[in-house]
């Protein structure tokens, strides 16, 4: 499951605006996006992942990614660095 591989992850980048930041500067290799946020914000993930050639993998909840992250807030989007 793709919560699993975000707890695995050695580096993560947790935010939309820090994981755009890091897609433009190409330091990242995969992207997570929560399903149950704003449009606004998913599109501006997703876009900027496309333009710069990064794995998208969707995700239900953003309560569930931030506990994947070792938060008790929500996380809408994480990065997993390269």
């Amino acid at each position: 499951m793709s919560y699993e591989k975000v707890k695995q992850a050695k580096e993560t980048i947790i935010g939309t605006k820090q994981a755009v930041k890091a897609m433009k500067k190409g330091l990242v290799k995969e992207v997570y996006i929560a399903l149950d946020i704003e449009e606004r914000i998913i599109e501006l993930a997703r876009t900027t992942a496309q333009e710069n050639n990064v794995s998208i993998n969707y995700v239900e909840s953003k309560v569930d990614l931030g506990k994947a992250c070792g938060l008790r807030l929500a996380a809408s989007v994480v990065a997993i660095t390269v």
